[in-house]
């Protein structure tokens, strides 16, 4: 398919006994077989954020720290996010938190799905996750992968692998992927509208 989607999976965790890579690697399988959205893995752990500590978000000035400048350009890249997502204490990570709140102009006006994980699939931290992408005007998709109960607990402990439990997670990222590919056609087209309107205005004016 001409025109694929560019789609950033992005690892949300960074503590070293994080269960994050597993589900994004299970997830980046799943996707990539599709024939429209190529899928880049993409870690927060490589990208040595600071935490927060600009004088604004870089919607209203330039971000000072280089870190977050690199971020930025990363992110800006594609056309949606996939983002895996821990439950810590009812919520994402912070590490996750940080990385949404690094950026905004890049962020906007594209989709997101979400992989959680957790007693109750991280369906709290998801929530919480959806609400700061609303923010940055972000298009959260409907559908989610809730990795939950025993499934959670026998890949935490080592017991199972997610190939051995991914019949009950298919069905849910078949849809997520289906929405976020639908969503992503659609917001692109719309953002290269916007584009070419205001480069003809700047025309027009000059």
């Amino acid at each position: 398919m001409k025109d694929k989607l560019n789609i950033a999976l992005i690892i949300g965790s960074t503590r070293q006994a994080r269960l994050a890579p597993k589900v994004a690697q299970w997830l980046h399988g799943v996707a990539s077989q599709r024939p429209d959205m190529n899928v880049e893995l993409v870690d927060l752990k490589e990208f040595d954020l600071p935490l927060f500590d600009e004088k604004a978000s870089n919607l209203w000035m330039p971000s000072e720290d280089a870190r977050a400048s690199a971020w930025q350009d990363k992110i800006g890249e594609f056309d949606g996010y996939l983002v895996t997502v821990g439950e810590y204490n009812h919520s994402m990570t912070g590490a996750l938190k940080n990385a949404f709140d690094q950026a905004y102009v890049e962020w906007g006006r594209k989709p997101i799905g979400f992989a959680g994980y957790g007693g109750v699939g991280g369906a709290r931290a998801v929530e919480h996750a959806r609400n700061v992408a609303v923010e940055l005007q972000m298009v959260p998709v409907r559908t989610a992968v809730h990795i939950a109960g025993g499934d959670f607990y026998a890949l935490y402990q080592g017991a199972k692998t997610l190939p051995e439990i991914e019949a009950n997670l298919l069905p849910a990222a078949g849809a997520m992927l289906d929405e976020l590919a639908w969503w992503g056609q659609a917001t692109r087209a719309a953002r290269r509208r916007d584009a070419d309107q205001a480069i003809a205005a700047a025309a027009a004016a000059a």
